[in-house]
């Protein structure tokens, strides 16, 4: 594993899918080799299932990690984590690499004091929202958790429970116009990194907007996001 010594010494780094560059993204083993590391926090992604819990999956299907053509919102957890899924090898003999639920996820990141960078993934009702919230403030870490989602409705039904939660927006868009939206809705920004030039960064901080960019596992470009004053890299391997 290469190391990167930044300049800029408060530029946070998050392990993507867990440190899924060495574990299978998105498992136990994954979260627990993330919280081994030095990394600030710890994201994944979290579908609802037809039994309305909660488990940490990329796709939505098995397809890809499992070889199963199984959807997460249409079977229960328990069919869910009855695959064992496949190692970085392709290989099935590990029994522990299994989908997590979201219990899991909260409780791996509490033991090693991470952050929770908490993808919302369904499209979930304002119930759900609750249950899930209510999951993480029965662990008491809702003061470490950020959410962030693709879907902006999922974080202002965060919002509308936690007026005070952080929350980012994941987006390809780094315009004025983004940004003045962001600003309005008391959202910071994770986006896309080949989005971002030290002019846009500039814009956004003086916006208010903290900066999170993915994917990124080129120490080069890593350096030079840092040297711009992004506030968090999200990579799969780098720490």
């Amino acid at each position: 594993m290469n190391t990167i010594k930044f300049n800029k010494k408060n530029v946070q780094m998050v392990a993507h899918r867990g440190l899924s560059g060495l574990e299978r993204e998105n498992t136990n083993a994954a979260f627990v080799a993330a919280g081994n590391r030095s990394y600030w926090g710890i994201e994944t992604d979290i579908w609802r299932t037809a039994d309305g819990k909660f488990v940490t999956l990329h796709d939505g299907n098995l397809a890809r990690v499992g070889g199963e053509q199984i959807a997460a919102e249409t079977v229960t957890a328990k069919t869910m984590q009855s695959v064992v899924l496949f190692d970085m090898d392709g290989s099935k003999g590990r029994e522990d690499l299994r989908v997590p639920t979201l219990e899991n996820y909260i409780s791996i990141c509490k033991k090693y004091e991470k952050i929770c960078v908490l993808e919302l993934k369904s499209d979930f009702t304002p119930e759900e929202t609750a249950r899930f919230v209510e999951i993480i403030r029965g662990l008491d870490y809702l003061d470490s958790t950020v959410f962030i989602s693709f879907n902006y409705e999922n974080l202002l039904r965060v919002r509308a429970i936690l007026p005070g939660q952080t929350v980012q927006f994941l987006t390809g868009d780094g315009s004025d116009e983004m940004i003045a939206r962001l600003v309005k809705d008391g959202m910071d920004i994770d986006i896309q990194h080949g989005a971002l030039t030290e002019e846009r960064v500039n814009a956004m901080h003086a916006a208010g907007l903290k900066v999170n960019c993915w994917t990124v596992d080129d120490p080069a470009r890593a350096e030079q996001l840092a040297a711009w004053g992004v506030d968090y890299i999200t990579r799969n391997i780098l720490e």
